[in-house]
């Protein structure tokens, strides 16, 4: 069947199904609904947005009682807690024992007392954070060791400060106390201050800098501004000043002007007064940004570097460009160099023993491969999965677990956590019951839930049809799998039947939705998507013209079946559009359809395998998409079909568009 027949098919039942036709109303997520109750926590909720501390406090006598008093009363106390005294908190911290609410109260109170070095209160409080999940926090808490025993805790602040996004007050504290102590090397700051170059956050730059010396901190503006004016003004970088921040100036030259970064790198001057380290953190950064960019000779940059002296993300790039060149050994090399930690993400496993069998130059090689590829192996993941094909085992269904019973049932329904988390989301307040929710799941009790808790509280979620708390915490198991938790089908008829009047593969549509909106009807992104299928408003209002859905306005599109109807017909027309490949139209899909043409290269560039395809997508977002959607969709076959699956069949290969072709649909949004 020709796709513009199908899509007049789709016009004559979708148009059926807009609001002011439809005969039957969409089902909704089950909320409970709101009640006079809720008006006044609603109300707090956005007071404590605002900061209205006045309001907040007007409001609260007006929640007790309410089963998410807990919140109201943080509200109110966590937006004046500078002015609090601690008996009062610790009347709070007394009164909701055991709550998230305690915990994120003490959390916001610990970096209080840190700011303040109230050392002593700081300590009797630190044992009893359950999350410790606040690196500002945990720095605190070495700064206060550092100074009261002779513990050695350099490499721990080390870590953690170089590990921050930002430029915090904790972390930056704590590593000024262990560069005073020369306990931390001046190096260290100057790693910090290549990481804020390297990532646009000039102010980790200036911060880390002017812990050595804030006289250097003007230095260190004016070459993020203009690197070019400072290396010209630059003969020699003998001193160790002047070598770091002429390194500083290539590494942002690098992430401005690849070119003539690597102009100024084959200049003699710099080849022969920087050392070793130094060219080779620029020729990393250098690679990376060749490398993001597709350029086929990236992995030659890299050449110029030693993989000792390059940072976690450079060899990450570094083993992608490799990737793409079928530089089998230089992915053995850099992963060999990565951390331990980085070392064992199942991405870098895979592709080592990918090498390992490439290469091939070890009797040994073969069995090696094999033990990374076993230490992997499962159906929880892309790389898991290929893992598992690796070593000849198609994707299956894992056996059902045990049936819950009447009592792990139960425990979960009077859990007060997640009670509360439930109740917080369908009221409306879906960022604090999520918070509370994976609170109660994951960190109420030392380790977390056990596996049979986790399927229980998982069961709750799925009953009250709250699907992405159903995902997620099934999705935590370590031991014990439940595929229908992790991969459910709500909407089933709907979406099948939709993708069978397209021909579209109903796996392939879940893969997508599980990934999109985990199942949230009135998903919202912070772009203006909408809905199960995530669509855009432009994309939507050019597809429902596509389509023929007559009357078409933009609030239909948070219908369920119109949702539906116009995330599957767009799906449809991009999966034709790049010739039937899952990879690119999934990419496509989270991208624009222009950036996965410009992706797939150039006439002449190489044909590549999807995987290693998909491991180069130059966003991190829409590579982690594509990655999940074929891996979900092969889960989603598995189950629909009960047959056994294989997502290297879905990846096939990716290679430019065949000369002569045109895109099905050019104008494509």
């Amino acid at each position: 069947m020709q796709f513009q027949a199908i899509l007049t098919s789709i016009a004559l039942v979708a148009g059926l199904m807009l609001p002011h036709a439809s005969a039957v109303a969409a089902p909704k997520t089950k909320p409970r609904p709101q009640t006079a109750d809720d008006a006044p926590l609603l109300e707090m909720n956005q007071a404590f947005k605002k900061g209205d501390r006045r309001r907040l406090s007007a409001l609260l006598p007006q929640v007790r009682g309410h089963v998410l008093e807990p919140w109201g009363a943080y509200w109110e106390l966590a937006a004046r807690l500078d002015e609090t005294g601690p008996t009062e908190i610790r009347t709070f911290l007394s009164r909701y024992a055991g709550t998230y609410q305690e915990d994120r109260l003490r959390n916001d109170w610990l970096l209080l007392l840190g700011k303040r070095r109230d050392w002593a209160t700081f300590a009797a409080e630190y044992p009893k954070f359950r999350m410790n999940d606040d690196r500002s926090v945990r720095c605190y808490a070495l700064l206060n060791e550092a100074q009261t025993s002779d513990t050695d805790v350099a490499a721990q602040v080390q870590e953690l400060w170089l590990a921050q996004k930002e430029a915090d007050e904790g972390c930056a504290a704590a590593a000024e106390q262990q560069l005073e102590a020369g306990k931390l090397k001046a190096h260290t700051a100057w790693l910090r201050a290549r990481l804020g170059f390297e990532n646009e956050r000039p102010r980790i730059a200036t911060q880390a800098v002017g812990l050595l010396n804030p006289d250097w901190v003007a230095s260190v503006n004016a070459i993020y501004a203009n690197p070019v004016r400072f290396l010209d003004d630059k003969i020699t970088a003998l001193r160790p000043r002047t070598k770091e921040l002429v390194t500083l100036a290539l590494i942002r030259l690098a992430s401005t002007d690849t070119t003539a970064a690597m102009d100024e790198m084959n200049k003699v001057r710099w080849r022969t007064q920087l050392t070793q380290e130094e060219r080779s953190w620029v020729w990393g950064a250098i690679g990376k940004r060749a490398a993001r960019r597709l350029n086929e000779g990236a992995i030659n940059y890299f050449a110029h570097a030693q993989d000792q002296h390059l940072n976690g993300d450079h060899l990450i790039w570094k083993v992608r460009a490799a990737l793409r060149a079928g530089a089998w050994q230089e992915v053995l090399n850099a992963t060999a160099a990565m951390p331990e930690a980085q070392r064992q993400d199942p991405a870098w496993v895979y592709w080592r023993a990918r090498a390992l069998l490439a290469l091939a130059g070890k009797p040994e090689a073969p069995a090696q491969a094999r033990a990374l590829f076993e230490s992997i192996a499962s159906p929880r993941g892309f790389y898991e999965q290929l893992a598992q094909e690796e070593l000849g085992r198609p994707i299956t269904v894992p056996p059902k677990p045990e049936p819950l019973t009447v009592a792990e049932k139960e425990a979960a329904q009077n859990n007060p956590g997640l009670r509360r988390g439930l109740y917080a989301i369908q009221a409306g307040l879906r960022a604090e019951g999520v918070r509370e929710w994976n609170y109660s799941v994951g960190a109420h009790q030392r380790g977390g839930l056990s596996d049979r808790e986790l399927l229980a509280a998982a069961q709750l979620a799925c009953d009250n049809q709250v699907w992405d708390r159903c995902i997620n915490t099934s999705e935590r198991t370590k031991t014990v799998i439940d595929f229908e938790q992790r991969f459910p089908m709500p909407f089933k008829n709907a979406v099948v039947q939709r993708a069978g009047q397209i021909e579209l593969d109903p796996a392939y549509v879940y893969g997508l939705i599980r990934q999109e909106s985990r199942f949230i009807m009135d998903a919202q992104s912070s772009v203006g998507a909408s809905g199960l299928m995530q669509v855009m408003p432009a994309t939507a209002r050019w597809t429902a013209r596509r389509i023929g859905l007559a009357d078409f306005k933009p609030h239909h599109i948070t219908d369920r079946d119109t949702n539906i109807a116009i995330g599957t017909g767009y799906l449809k027309l991009v999966l034709e559009s790049f010739d039937g490949s899952m990879p690119l139209a999934a990419a496509a899909y989270n991208a624009g359809p222009s950036r996965s043409r410009a992706w797939r290269g150039q006439d002449g560039g190489p044909m590549l395998e999807a995987a290693i395809w998909a491991e180069n997508v130059p966003f991190n977002e829409t590579r982690d998409y594509v990655k999940k959607v074929l891996s979900n969709t092969t889960n989603y076959a598995a189950l629909i079909t009960g047959r056994p699956q294989s997502l290297k069949a879905r990846l096939g290969q990716i290679g430019p568009q065949r000369p002569g072709k045109s895109d099905v649909d050019e104008d494509l949004p």
